[in-house]
């Protein structure tokens, strides 16, 4: 992280190598070590897999991890079948939940809307009261503000009117230069009020289901919010808690997160302009390449225009000079006609009997 005097850069190297937008469920490592050093943790029930890189770290702390997605690809395929600890369960959470042995860590990351998440923690409460739950994306932007994963197997009565257009820190307002899902999601137009976002979910599950269980929800304000949801009485509740506090409370952590995002959507506010420039640019060269080619289109006219203009200045010269000759000869047969009838005229006036 520092680097050293000999090599200065590495924590450059190591910034760069990191992808723009933090988003990875890996990145909290070192939170799921905490939970399994304070907790014994057999299984694990993840909805929601990523490349299966974090189902990995769950395994690697010694767990048997239920995979659950409801469309893998063949990749994902692949990677969980080459490791006997993931197992690939296929199939749209909270439906597929009753149909696992019930877990020690469940890790919600799913689909990020109110009625997906209600019902999982409705299910986990009833079912799994001892269980750690760890949850992602509680902050900005699911936080207060649905987003469903398209196509959405959700009712039309639980979700919200959506649009793709996208939250950004800027504004309240949706646009399309915001944090947008590009056909994968869709965003509530709305954000607030009942029954919206996740965070929403996890309030109204401790109000209806967790204040007779003493459930206790924490947050840990970095990458989108990281929640663990426990009952005080769970084992290992407290040391867990307690081992998390620092982080749970820091306002140093809060304050780099809202900076990031703050960055982040700036970001993706230029990389739109820019596009857009981009588009008026191309749609200007095409205006330019069309007017280029209207000119030469012109140009040839004008030259085929000029071309019969000129060959129509011959002929009618040559008519011209064809009725030249013709003017010339009319004084001529003038003046005959003129000899003509003054010969006639000395005949009429010359005696009878005299020569003729």
């Amino acid at each position: 992280m520092t680097g050293s005097r000999e090599d200065p850069h590495a924590q450059a190297r190591a910034a760069r190598a990191q992808p723009l937008l933090l988003h990875s469920m890996s990145l909290f490592r070192e939170l799921f070590e905490t939970i399994f050093a304070h907790r014994e943790i057999a299984t694990v029930v993840e909805v929601g897999v990523e490349s299966g890189q974090v189902s990995s770290v769950y395994a690697d702390l010694g767990a048997t991890v239920h995979c659950v997605e409801p469309a893998p690809g063949d990749e994902l395929r692949a990677v969980l079948a080459e490791d006997p600890r993931l197992n690939l369960v296929e199939g749209l959470s909270p439906a597929v939940l009753g149909e696992l042995p019930a877990a020690d860590l469940y890790v919600l990351d799913g689909d990020h809307n109110y009625a997906v998440v209600r019902e999982e923690l409705a299910w986990i409460m009833a079912n799994a009261p001892d269980a750690v739950v760890a949850m992602h994306d509680v902050l900005w932007p699911c936080g207060r503000r649905d987003f469903y994963y398209q196509p959405s197997p959700l009712a039309p009565g639980d979700a919200h009117p959506a649009t793709t257009d996208g939250p950004t820190v800027w504004h309240d307002d949706l646009t399309p230069a915001g944090f947008v899902g590009d056909g994968v999601f869709t965003a509530a137009v709305d954000a607030g009020g009942p029954r919206n976002g996740v965070l929403t979910a996890v309030e109204d599950a401790l109000a209806d289901d967790g204040a007779a269980g003493g459930w206790r929800f924490a947050i840990v304000p970095a990458v989108f919010g990281f929640g663990v949801l426990m009952r005080t009485s769970a084992p290992g509740a407290e040391q867990i808690f307690d081992a998390l506090r620092p982080l749970t409370s820091s306002n140093l952590l809060a304050a780099l997160e809202n900076n990031r995002i703050a960055l982040y959507t700036r970001v993706l506010q230029l990389q739109y302009e820019a596009a857009a420039r981009t588009d008026d640019a191309d749609r200007l060269t095409e205006t330019v390449n069309r007017q280029q080619q209207e000119i030469v289109d012109l140009r040839a006219e004008l030259d085929r225009a000029k071309a019969e203009n000129a060959t129509r200045r011959q002929e009618l010269d040559r008519l011209r000079g064809a009725s030249v000759p013709q003017r010339v000869r009319e004084p001529e047969l003038s003046e005959a006609v003129t000899h003509l009838g003054r010969a006639l005229s000395a005949r009429i006036r010359k005696p009878p009997g005299s020569a003729r």
